[in-house]
């Protein structure tokens, strides 16, 4: 496969996205409307970082190179530590790697299984008044990221209720939850498959273990990530500054990502001297 990021030379203050989301997740960006935006934006270079989904990554090179937009490959993977879900990206993988791919495919059978199992724990519970074999088939085939989204979607147009938070706690007490790999073995699985793993959104406060630079370094007491995202949207200054801080003391490397799901929250422009060890890693030179 030839990548859109051979020999790619960038400006250091060349714009870069590098964590977005498509519909090949549970993003709404179409791929090739999402690649088109980056081209016409004018970036530099974007990384589309659905979660676990290295089975797109040629038709994504296909359509940067149909767009002539350099698209870095790049997942999001899914991961637990001490309980609690921790997402990594990396970049830069082969996406044909036999590990990588049986984590996904494994991962992506297991939220089929959770999917069945609070459908019916649904429609025993009478929350599903009309259970439609078709409409759970269409939920089955939906990337695993989405899987639960739509639960909660099918409980919207079944129930009186409208209110989501009342809606997700049906669903959870059903048995729904947001398939995991332990992310030991997703980091070595990726650095395996000659990835570079980085601690996605380690501030960030809903959905996914919030870290500050100490709890940051107990994990890389147990598990040896490659860098933070230390620039992302919802960060604080002053958690920029740690993070930047922190993974500049101890040669960890830096990444900056927007995590766009939706045209209302486009991407943004990150200059690449502030990824430019994580890009030059990755073969991308910035002058």
């Amino acid at each position: 496969m030839k990548h859109s990021t051979d020999n790619l030379v960038l400006a250091a203050n060349a714009p870069v996205d590098l964590q977005t989301h498509t519909t090949n997740s549970d993003g709404q960006w179409q791929p090739e409307t999402l690649i088109r935006h980056f081209a016409s934006e004018g970036f530099g270079l974007a990384a589309v970082t659905d979660h676990d989904r290295v089975d797109t990554v040629e038709a994504l090179q296909q359509l940067a190179h149909q767009h002539q937009m350099p698209i870095l490959v790049a997942a999001e993977f899914s991961t637990t530590w001490r309980g609690q879900v921790v997402d990594i990206l990396s970049f830069g993988f082969d996406p044909q790697h036999a590990g990588l791919v049986k984590l996904t495919r494994d991962l992506l059978a297991r939220q089929q299984d959770n999917t069945r199992e609070v459908y019916e724990n649904l429609v025993r519970q009478r929350f599903i008044i009309t259970p439609e074999t078709d409409t759970l088939h269409a939920i089955l085939a939906y990337p695993s990221a989405r899987q639960p989204f739509e639960i909660i979607a099918l409980l919207k147009r079944s129930s009186l209720d409208s209110d989501e938070s009342v809606l997700w706690k049906m669903a959870i007490n059903a048995g729904l939850k947001f398939v995991t790999n332990e992310i030991a073995t997703v980091v070595e699985t990726a650095q395996q498959a000659g990835g570079l793993c980085v601690l996605a959104h380690p501030g960030r406060q809903m959905f996914s273990m919030r870290f500050d630079v100490e709890t940051v370094a107990y994990l890389r007491e147990e598990v040896p990530i490659d860098g933070l995202e230390a620039y992302y949207p919802q960060h604080t200054p002053e958690q920029i500054a740690q993070f930047v801080d922190y993974a500049t003391r101890h040669n960890l490397l830096i990444s900056a990502g927007s995590d766009s799901h939706k045209p209302s929250d486009p991407p943004i422009r990150y200059p690449a001297a502030q990824c430019r060890a994580l890009l030059e890693r990755l073969g991308v030179r910035i002058i």
